[in-house]
Protein backbone atom coordinates (compact mmCIF):
# COMPACT_ATOMS: atom_id res chain seq x y z
CA UNK A 1 0.00 0.00 0.00
CA UNK A 2 1.54 3.28 -1.13
CA UNK A 3 0.82 5.39 1.93
CA UNK A 4 2.67 8.72 1.81
CA UNK A 5 5.47 9.63 4.19
CA UNK A 6 3.35 12.38 5.78
CA UNK A 7 0.41 10.05 6.40
CA UNK A 8 2.68 7.28 7.68
CA UNK A 9 4.49 9.61 10.07
CA UNK A 10 1.22 11.08 11.37
CA UNK A 11 -0.17 7.60 11.96
CA UNK A 12 3.06 6.51 13.65
CA UNK A 13 2.83 9.50 16.00
CA UNK A 14 -0.74 8.57 16.98
CA UNK A 15 0.36 4.96 17.53
CA UNK A 16 3.18 6.02 19.84
CA UNK A 17 0.95 8.34 21.85
CA UNK A 18 -2.16 6.17 22.11
CA UNK A 19 -1.06 2.55 21.73
CA UNK A 20 2.35 2.78 23.42
CA UNK A 21 1.52 5.70 25.76
CA UNK A 22 4.94 7.29 25.25
CA UNK A 23 5.77 10.72 26.64
CA UNK A 24 5.71 13.74 24.28
CA UNK A 25 9.51 13.89 24.37
CA UNK A 26 9.86 10.23 23.40
CA UNK A 27 7.29 10.57 20.62
CA UNK A 28 9.09 13.58 19.18
CA UNK A 29 12.44 11.75 19.30
CA UNK A 30 11.00 8.80 17.33
CA UNK A 31 9.34 11.09 14.78
CA UNK A 32 12.51 13.14 14.35
CA UNK A 33 14.47 10.00 13.42
CA UNK A 34 11.82 8.88 10.92
CA UNK A 35 11.71 12.34 9.35
CA UNK A 36 15.47 12.12 9.01
CA UNK A 37 15.07 8.88 7.07
CA UNK A 38 12.39 10.49 4.90
CA UNK A 39 14.64 13.48 4.08
CA UNK A 40 17.55 11.17 3.22
CA UNK A 41 15.40 9.00 0.93
CA UNK A 42 13.86 12.01 -0.79
CA UNK A 43 17.25 13.61 -1.40
CA UNK A 44 18.63 10.35 -2.84
CA UNK A 45 15.69 8.92 -4.78
CA UNK A 46 13.15 11.67 -5.10
CA UNK A 47 9.49 11.27 -4.16
CA UNK A 48 8.88 7.72 -2.96
CA UNK A 49 6.92 5.78 -0.33
CA UNK A 50 7.93 4.03 2.92
CA UNK A 51 6.70 0.75 1.47
CA UNK A 52 9.25 1.01 -1.36
CA UNK A 53 12.25 0.86 0.97
CA UNK A 54 14.35 -2.30 1.13
CA UNK A 55 16.84 -3.67 3.62
CA UNK A 56 19.60 -2.40 1.33
CA UNK A 57 18.16 1.13 1.48
CA UNK A 58 18.02 1.06 5.27
CA UNK A 59 21.55 -0.32 5.50
CA UNK A 60 22.75 2.59 3.37
CA UNK A 61 20.89 5.00 5.65
CA UNK A 62 22.50 3.45 8.73
CA UNK A 63 25.91 3.83 7.09
CA UNK A 64 25.06 7.47 6.37
CA UNK A 65 24.07 8.04 10.01
CA UNK A 66 27.38 6.55 11.15
CA UNK A 67 29.22 9.22 9.14
CA UNK A 68 27.19 12.00 10.74
CA UNK A 69 26.95 10.80 14.35
CA UNK A 70 30.05 10.00 16.38
CA UNK A 71 28.06 8.83 19.41
CA UNK A 72 27.29 5.13 19.21
CA UNK A 73 24.28 5.60 21.45
CA UNK A 74 22.81 8.16 19.05
CA UNK A 75 23.26 5.73 16.16
CA UNK A 76 21.56 2.98 18.17
CA UNK A 77 18.66 5.28 19.05
CA UNK A 78 18.08 6.21 15.39
CA UNK A 79 18.06 2.55 14.36
CA UNK A 80 15.64 1.73 17.18
CA UNK A 81 13.29 4.48 15.97
CA UNK A 82 13.40 3.19 12.40
CA UNK A 83 12.66 -0.35 13.54
CA UNK A 84 9.66 0.85 15.54
CA UNK A 85 8.36 2.75 12.51
CA UNK A 86 8.47 -0.27 10.23
CA UNK A 87 6.97 -2.54 12.88
CA UNK A 88 4.07 -0.06 13.06
CA UNK A 89 3.67 -0.17 9.25
CA UNK A 90 3.66 -3.97 9.36
CA UNK A 91 1.05 -4.13 12.14
CA UNK A 92 -1.18 -1.71 10.21
CA UNK A 93 -0.79 -3.80 7.02
CA UNK A 94 0.81 -0.85 5.25
CA UNK A 95 3.74 -3.09 4.27
CA UNK A 96 3.93 -6.84 3.76
CA UNK A 97 7.53 -7.34 4.94
CA UNK A 98 9.65 -5.53 7.49
CA UNK A 99 12.90 -4.39 5.81
CA UNK A 100 14.32 -3.25 9.18
CA UNK A 101 14.15 -6.69 10.80
CA UNK A 102 17.78 -7.55 10.05
CA UNK A 103 19.28 -4.17 10.94
CA UNK A 104 21.95 -4.46 13.63
CA UNK A 105 22.54 -1.78 16.22
CA UNK A 106 26.12 -0.83 17.11
CA UNK A 107 27.38 -2.10 20.43
CA UNK A 108 26.91 0.64 22.98
CA UNK A 109 28.78 -0.99 25.84
CA UNK A 110 27.88 -0.33 29.44
CA UNK A 111 28.19 3.18 30.80
CA UNK A 112 28.15 3.08 34.57
CA UNK A 113 26.39 6.08 36.12
CA UNK A 114 28.07 8.41 38.58
CA UNK A 115 27.05 7.62 42.15
CA UNK A 116 27.19 9.71 45.32
CA UNK A 117 28.16 8.29 48.67
CA UNK A 118 25.82 8.63 51.63
CA UNK A 119 28.28 11.12 53.11
CA UNK A 120 28.16 13.25 49.96
CA UNK A 121 24.38 13.29 50.00
CA UNK A 122 24.42 14.26 53.69
CA UNK A 123 26.81 17.10 52.84
CA UNK A 124 24.50 18.32 50.08
CA UNK A 125 21.52 18.37 52.43
CA UNK A 126 23.52 20.12 55.17
CA UNK A 127 24.80 22.79 52.76
CA UNK A 128 21.33 24.15 51.97
CA UNK A 129 20.47 27.57 53.42
CA UNK A 130 17.23 27.28 55.39
CA UNK A 131 16.77 31.03 55.81
CA UNK A 132 13.74 31.09 53.50
CA UNK A 133 11.02 28.81 52.15
CA UNK A 134 13.05 27.90 49.05
CA UNK A 135 15.78 26.44 51.25
CA UNK A 136 13.32 24.09 52.92
CA UNK A 137 11.91 23.28 49.47
CA UNK A 138 15.34 22.46 48.06
CA UNK A 139 16.20 20.23 51.01
CA UNK A 140 12.91 18.36 50.57
CA UNK A 141 13.62 18.00 46.84
CA UNK A 142 17.04 16.42 47.43
CA UNK A 143 15.68 14.08 50.10
CA UNK A 144 12.71 13.04 47.94
CA UNK A 145 14.78 12.33 44.83
CA UNK A 146 17.31 10.29 46.81
CA UNK A 147 14.84 8.77 49.29
CA UNK A 148 12.38 7.58 46.63
CA UNK A 149 14.55 7.27 43.50
CA UNK A 150 12.41 9.58 41.37
CA UNK A 151 12.98 10.82 37.86
CA UNK A 152 12.87 14.61 37.43
CA UNK A 153 9.52 14.47 35.62
CA UNK A 154 8.10 12.35 38.45
CA UNK A 155 9.31 14.79 41.09
CA UNK A 156 7.91 17.95 39.46
CA UNK A 157 4.55 16.24 38.97
CA UNK A 158 4.29 14.93 42.54
CA UNK A 159 1.02 15.96 44.21
CA UNK A 160 -0.14 16.32 47.78
CA UNK A 161 -2.74 13.63 47.13
CA UNK A 162 0.04 11.25 46.05
CA UNK A 163 1.32 11.00 49.63
CA UNK A 164 -0.20 8.13 51.64
CA UNK A 165 1.18 8.78 55.10
CA UNK A 166 -0.50 5.98 57.00
CA UNK A 167 0.70 3.38 54.52
CA UNK A 168 4.18 4.92 54.10
CA UNK A 169 3.96 5.10 50.30
CA UNK A 170 3.71 7.69 47.54
CA UNK A 171 2.01 7.26 44.18
CA UNK A 172 4.46 8.02 41.39
CA UNK A 173 3.36 8.70 37.81
CA UNK A 174 6.17 7.54 35.54
CA UNK A 175 6.81 7.11 31.83
CA UNK A 176 3.69 6.56 29.76
CA UNK A 177 1.56 7.77 32.70
CA UNK A 178 2.12 4.43 34.40
CA UNK A 179 1.68 4.62 38.16
CA UNK A 180 3.58 2.75 40.83
CA UNK A 181 3.77 2.81 44.62
CA UNK A 182 7.13 3.71 46.15
CA UNK A 183 7.91 3.55 49.89
CA UNK A 184 8.71 6.89 51.52
CA UNK A 185 10.82 7.08 54.67
CA UNK A 186 10.35 9.18 57.77
CA UNK A 187 13.34 11.43 56.97
CA UNK A 188 11.89 12.33 53.57
CA UNK A 189 8.40 12.89 55.00
CA UNK A 190 9.82 15.13 57.71
CA UNK A 191 11.61 17.33 55.16
CA UNK A 192 8.46 17.54 53.02
CA UNK A 193 6.39 18.52 56.07
CA UNK A 194 8.93 21.20 57.04
CA UNK A 195 8.68 22.63 53.55
CA UNK A 196 4.87 22.44 53.45
CA UNK A 197 4.65 24.56 56.61
CA UNK A 198 6.56 27.34 54.84
CA UNK A 199 4.74 26.71 51.55
CA UNK A 200 1.44 27.44 53.30
CA UNK A 201 2.64 31.02 53.98
CA UNK A 202 3.36 31.80 50.31
CA UNK A 203 1.25 34.77 49.11
CA UNK A 204 0.20 33.03 45.88
CA UNK A 205 -0.25 29.33 45.14
CA UNK A 206 -1.49 28.64 41.63
CA UNK A 207 -1.01 24.87 41.53
CA UNK A 208 -2.40 23.88 44.93
CA UNK A 209 -2.07 20.11 44.57
CA UNK A 210 1.50 20.21 43.22
CA UNK A 211 3.98 19.84 46.08
CA UNK A 212 7.08 21.63 44.84
CA UNK A 213 6.47 25.20 43.64
CA UNK A 214 8.55 28.17 42.53
CA UNK A 215 8.34 31.61 44.12
CA UNK A 216 5.33 32.45 41.96
CA UNK A 217 3.45 29.45 43.29
CA UNK A 218 3.72 27.45 40.08
CA UNK A 219 4.99 24.00 39.17
CA UNK A 220 8.77 23.73 38.84
CA UNK A 221 10.51 22.99 35.54
CA UNK A 222 13.05 20.24 34.88
CA UNK A 223 15.72 22.90 34.29
CA UNK A 224 15.07 24.39 37.75
CA UNK A 225 15.58 20.99 39.39
CA UNK A 226 18.80 20.50 37.44
CA UNK A 227 20.10 23.87 38.65
CA UNK A 228 19.11 23.16 42.27
CA UNK A 229 21.03 19.87 42.27
CA UNK A 230 24.11 21.35 40.57
CA UNK A 231 24.23 24.37 42.88
CA UNK A 232 23.70 22.25 45.99
CA UNK A 233 26.48 19.86 44.98
CA UNK A 234 28.84 22.80 44.37
CA UNK A 235 27.98 24.30 47.77
CA UNK A 236 28.82 20.93 49.36
CA UNK A 237 32.21 20.86 47.66
CA UNK A 238 31.36 17.86 45.45
CA UNK A 239 33.40 17.86 42.24
CA UNK A 240 31.75 14.86 40.54
CA UNK A 241 29.76 15.55 37.37
CA UNK A 242 26.22 15.02 38.60
CA UNK A 243 22.63 15.71 37.62
CA UNK A 244 19.25 15.03 39.24
CA UNK A 245 19.45 11.50 37.83
CA UNK A 246 22.56 10.92 39.96
CA UNK A 247 20.34 10.92 43.05
CA UNK A 248 18.16 8.24 41.46
CA UNK A 249 21.26 6.19 40.59
CA UNK A 250 22.50 6.58 44.15
CA UNK A 251 19.14 5.44 45.56
CA UNK A 252 19.27 2.24 43.50
CA UNK A 253 22.97 1.58 44.09
CA UNK A 254 22.73 1.92 47.84
CA UNK A 255 19.75 -0.44 47.90
CA UNK A 256 21.57 -3.10 45.86
CA UNK A 257 24.72 -2.71 47.95
CA UNK A 258 22.61 -3.15 51.05
CA UNK A 259 21.28 -6.47 49.78
CA UNK A 260 17.93 -5.43 48.28
CA UNK A 261 16.26 -7.83 45.86
CA UNK A 262 16.82 -6.69 42.26
CA UNK A 263 13.15 -7.24 41.37
CA UNK A 264 12.10 -4.97 44.23
CA UNK A 265 14.50 -2.28 43.02
CA UNK A 266 13.11 -2.69 39.49
CA UNK A 267 9.59 -2.13 40.81
CA UNK A 268 10.56 0.96 42.79
CA UNK A 269 12.43 2.50 39.86
CA UNK A 270 9.61 1.77 37.42
CA UNK A 271 11.85 -0.11 34.97
CA UNK A 272 9.94 -2.22 32.46
CA UNK A 273 12.85 -4.62 32.04
CA UNK A 274 15.03 -6.17 34.72
CA UNK A 275 17.95 -5.73 32.30
CA UNK A 276 17.84 -1.98 32.87
CA UNK A 277 18.05 -2.47 36.62
CA UNK A 278 20.92 -4.95 36.35
CA UNK A 279 23.38 -2.14 35.65
CA UNK A 280 23.42 -1.50 39.39
CA UNK A 281 24.97 -4.90 40.01
CA UNK A 282 28.07 -3.74 38.12
CA UNK A 283 28.68 -0.47 39.93
CA UNK A 284 30.50 -1.76 42.96
CA UNK A 285 32.21 -5.02 42.06
CA UNK A 286 34.36 -4.87 45.16
CA UNK A 287 31.21 -4.91 47.28
CA UNK A 288 29.84 -7.93 45.43
CA UNK A 289 33.16 -9.75 45.70
CA UNK A 290 33.28 -9.06 49.43
CA UNK A 291 29.75 -10.41 49.78
CA UNK A 292 30.71 -13.69 48.08
CA UNK A 293 33.87 -13.98 50.17
CA UNK A 294 31.85 -13.48 53.32
CA UNK A 295 28.82 -15.66 52.70
CA UNK A 296 29.40 -18.28 49.97
CA UNK A 297 29.77 -21.83 51.39
CA UNK A 298 32.51 -22.75 48.92
CA UNK A 299 34.79 -19.90 50.00
CA UNK A 300 37.12 -20.38 52.96
CA UNK A 301 36.51 -17.89 55.72
CA UNK A 302 39.62 -16.84 57.56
Amino acid sequence: MNVSWNDAIRGFGRYLRIERSLSPNSVEAYLRDVRRLCEWVTARSGDTYPAALTYSDLSDFVAYIATKEDAVRTQARVISGIRSFFRYLLVENLITEDPSALLESPRTGMKLPEVLTVNEIDRMVASIDLSDVMGHRNRAIIETMYGCGLRVSELVGLRLTDIHRDEGFITVTGKGNKQRLVPIGTVTLKEIDNYLQRRATMPVINDRNIIFLNRRGRKLTRVTIFNIVKETAAAAGITKTISPHTLRHSFATHLVEGGADLRAVQEMLGHESITTTEIYTHIDRSYLKATVMMYHPRVKHK
